[in-house]
């Protein structure tokens, strides 16, 4: 998938949207949720972990990243969930990956207001953030 936006010369240029990973971690059948602390317009909002994939990083070592800055936890990532979400109107692509916790290790809210452990009965009892939601 890629987006147009004009240079400074006016005419299109072609960039490709940056990819979001976020992690979809399964223990004992149920999957970790975490409400957004901010910002206020979504703060309250269910979301997995997760963030930007920076230059020069694969998917899967973005992801393994920010769930020891947001969780503390280490993880193994697994293949792929579900289908690219568009994002920003196109210029974020949000891709989720299964996980599951390494070593024993417990998730902490270090930067969510609270963590759930949903089964998959519970999944429609939060409020999901838009492309969390699918």
């Amino acid at each position: 998938m890629r987006t147009e936006r004009a240079n400074g010369g006016g005419s299109a240029a072609r960039r490709d949207p940056k990819v979001i990973v976020g992690a979809a971690i399964i223990e004992d059948g149920r999957v970790l949720a975490c409400a957004r602390s901010a910002p206020p317009e979504v703060a309250g909002m269910w979301e997995f972990p997760g963030g930007k994939v920076e230059p020069g990083e694969t998917e899967t070592a973005a992801l393994a990243r920010e769930c020891v800055e947001e969780l503390a936890v280490r993880v193994e990532v697994g293949e792929r969930v579900g289908r690219n979400v568009r994002m920003a109107h196109g210029r974020s692509v949000l891709k989720v990956y299964a996980a599951r916790l390494l070593h024993g290790d417990r998730p902490q809210a270090l930067e969510h207001r609270a963590l759930r452990w949903l089964s998959a009965a519970e999944l429609d009892t939060v409020t999901w953030l838009p492309a969390d939601a699918p």
